[in-house]
């Protein structure tokens, strides 16, 4: 499922460059293009979900999936130990600018509460 207007399908499909992180048949993760923080990785479904409020209990295994894989960059990319904060904005009060469903990895530097 792919919606032709979404920016994130388009990277997705190859059709806007990005820096990527992590591929997998199901997940799609790359450098943001305005980072929040020296380490800033956007996660993505390949399959069209606009947001949190849209997910259905037949994406769990795909949500699960995606934190699973943070994980593991996040080991891989030695910023575990330091910690890392993954944020998921949801609708337009949330903060979401791209209505596909995405979750930002930030890390390499101090991330402070509230984050505004």
């Amino acid at each position: 499922m792919k919606d032709p207007n979404c920016i994130f399908c388009k990277i997705i499909a190859k059709e806007i460059p990005s820096k990527i992180a992590f591929e997998n048949e199901e997940i799609l993760a790359f450098h943001d293009i305005s980072p929040q923080a020296p380490v800033h990785i956007v996660f993505i479904p390949k399959k069209h979900i606009v947001s949190l409020s849209d997910v259905k209990n037949e994406d769990s295994a795909l949500l699960g999936n995606i934190l699973v894989q943070i994980r593991d960059v996040a080991k891989n990319l030695g910023i575990a130990e330091n910690g890392y904060r993954v944020v998921n904005n949801t609708g337009k009060n949330g903060g979401q600018t791209v209505f596909h469903i995405h979750f930002h990895l930030l890390a390499e530097r101090q991330l402070h509460w509230p984050p505004g």
